[in-house]
């Protein structure tokens, strides 16, 4: 397979995608997996000595131009393998056939090259070594989908995810304002990681039977339906515990737990064994609950 084709528009014209239908490519719906982090590194930096704005924004650039970049490559990479061909979610610019294959990655390209701007000033900022976790990320980031043996086909993106957008996103933002790392950030790291990986967690269950087919070994194809929906719950889970957890010695933590009808919202359709487009919902309800856990966490840090 080529960049100029996909198997389900070999030999097709490129109409072109609108400026709503490129942004719909970047997907939307995950980017609060690119803020949340950010701010719930903040929030721990304010409890540990004091925010700086300046970093925070620098490092909230990093983690979107990221998420940006890591979409377009997933759609570039997974539409030239022809994986996206007979998909239930949102839009795909390559698989569709809207968009010639090297313009997506182009796009990619471009976003990486903004994360690793912004990346390069916030560590010579900090410390000038964690530029290299930075090319740690743009290379994860790229090689999820893409490259002749990706991870992300082997059963490896939730771990991934759970990685760069908890652990290394969350406790990087609070390095880069603090020079340390303290142990409510690696659990808001950590309770992050494991919603973060939820939402691809979802993502990956609705696929399942698409992907088993295009030969693409998530790990919800290794799990099977069953243990997939079993572990969603879990990490779900994790993050309330931790919630409850950090509120000792600092009890506005608990109203982090606001976020929980939201999830609890979401959990209905894997809880009745939900399939295929009705699982849709259930990333951007956990997506805007991350979110809201993580702005309501930074305010109570400041309180």
């Amino acid at each position: 397979m080529t960049e100029g084709t996909t198997p389900a528009h070999n030999g097709a014209r490129y109409s072109g995608a609108s400026f709503g239908e490129w942004l719909e490519g970047a997907r939307p719906h995950t980017w609060a997996n690119a803020f949340a982090p950010v701010l719930a590194g903040t929030a721990a930096a304010q409890l540990g000595g004091g925010a700086d704005w300046l970093r925070a924004i620098l490092a909230a650039i990093v983690a979107l131009a990221l998420i940006i970049g890591v979409n377009y490559a997933n759609d570039y990479s997974d539409g030239i393998r022809g994986t996206d061909d007979d998909r239930s979610g949102p839009l795909r610019l390559t698989g569709s056939g809207l968009v010639e294959p090297k313009k997506v990655k182009y796009a990619a390209f471009l976003s990486f090259a903004v994360a690793g701007v912004a990346g390069v000033g916030l560590s010579f900022m900090s410390a000038p070594w964690l530029i290299l976790i930075g090319a740690a990320c743009i290379l994860g980031a790229w090689f999820y989908t893409g490259g002749k043996n990706p991870y992300g086909y082997r059963g490896l993106g939730e771990v991934a995810v759970f990685i760069f957008f908890g652990l290394v996103a969350v406790l990087g933002t609070e390095f880069t304002q603090t020079d340390t790392a303290s142990w409510r950030g690696v659990a808001m790291a950590v309770a992050v990681g494991a919603l973060s990986s939820s939402v691809n967690l979802a993502n990956n269950l609705r696929d399942i039977p698409t992907d088993r087919e295009a030969g693409k070994i998530t790990l919800a194809v290794r799990l099977g339906d069953a243990n997939t929906r079993y572990l969603w719950l879990s990490l779900i889970g994790i993050a309330v515990l931790l919630t409850v957890v950090m509120s000792v010695g600092h009890w506005p933590a608990l109203l982090g737990l606001i976020a929980v009808p939201l999830w609890g919202i979401a959990a209905q359709p894997v809880m009745r064994k939900a399939m295929g487009r009705e699982l849709i919902p259930v990333l951007g309800l956990v997506g805007r609950g991350m979110l809201l856990w993580s702005v309501v966490m930074l305010l109570g840090a400041f309180l």
